[in-house]
């Protein structure tokens, strides 16, 4: 053997890294991406309802408190805060299309007895069909109606943050 050929053998790569298994950075991925679909939507839930029961109680106390309103505007408004809660805080497909009885049927379910089929919150429905307007005692009992109506839906949303 000559002195300048060393006996080396050629060099061998090592063979090409394979997808599979992957590293523990991915696998982390997968488990945390979902999870953090699943918190972000809980708490896009949770803000969205929290701000619409604490906004409409804002709007509420401006309703009830505001002299240039007269009844047949009081009603008007509360009948339209009535609705954007509602829509709010429940699906909108079970909720927006619900007129007349089976509105007030779905209101009456937050409160006990049935006070907007069979008393004052009958108002809401009929109202537009009547020839007069609404007296200060009726519109002081669907305001108190209305208010416990609200304070149903805070109890609720409670209730669901708890669950």
């Amino acid at each position: 053997m000559p002195k300048t050929q060393l006996p080396l053998k050629d060099i061998h790569l090592p063979e090409a890294i394979g997808w599979w298994p992957p590293a523990i950075g991915w696998w982390l991925l997968a488990v945390l991406i979902p999870i953090l679909m699943v918190f972000f939507y809980w708490f896009y839930k949770r803000l969205t309802h929290k701000t619409a029961i604490k906004t409409a109680k804002k709007n509420f106390a401006v309703i009830k408190e505001n002299p240039a309103l007269d009844n047949n505007q009081k009603l008007r408004e509360l009948s339209m805060l009535v609705r954007r809660v509602a829509i709010s805080v429940n699906p909108r497909v079970e909720v927006a299309s619900l007129t007349g009885r089976q509105w007030l049927a779905f209101l009456d379910k937050s409160v006990t007895d049935a006070p907007f089929s069979e008393g004052c919150g009958q108002l809401l429905a009929e109202a537009p069909y009547r020839n007069s307007s609404p007296t200060e005692h009726e519109i002081a009992q669907l305001i108190s109606l209305c208010e416990d109506w609200l304070k149903a839906q805070t109890k609720q949303a409670k209730r669901n943050q708890k669950s």
